[in-house]
């Protein structure tokens, strides 16, 4: 393999490695707000703010992996 190949496959995989922490913690935020709201509907307004909040916080960090992939693409 030549360098540029080795060079996308490391931005590949820094990529999809670095998107599935968040996308799995999107899962988890989302199974745990609908349980709460299953047994508590009345406090619907302060388990969805908080769950979009951390929505958005983990949503961040694949953003960064997204940055870091597109860096490594297109340096070197």
């Amino acid at each position: 393999m030549d360098a540029e190949a080795m060079k996308m496959l490391g931005a590949g995989l820094a990529g999809s490695v670095g998107m599935l922490g968040p996308a799995i913690g999107l899962g988890l935020i989302g199974i745990g707000a609908m349980q709460a709201l299953g047994r508590n509907p009345e406090a619907r307004g302060p388990i969805m703010t908080n769950m979009i909040l951390i929505g958005a916080l983990a949503e961040a960090i694949g953003i960064y992996a997204l940055v870091i992939a597109i860096l490594l693409a297109m340096v070197v």
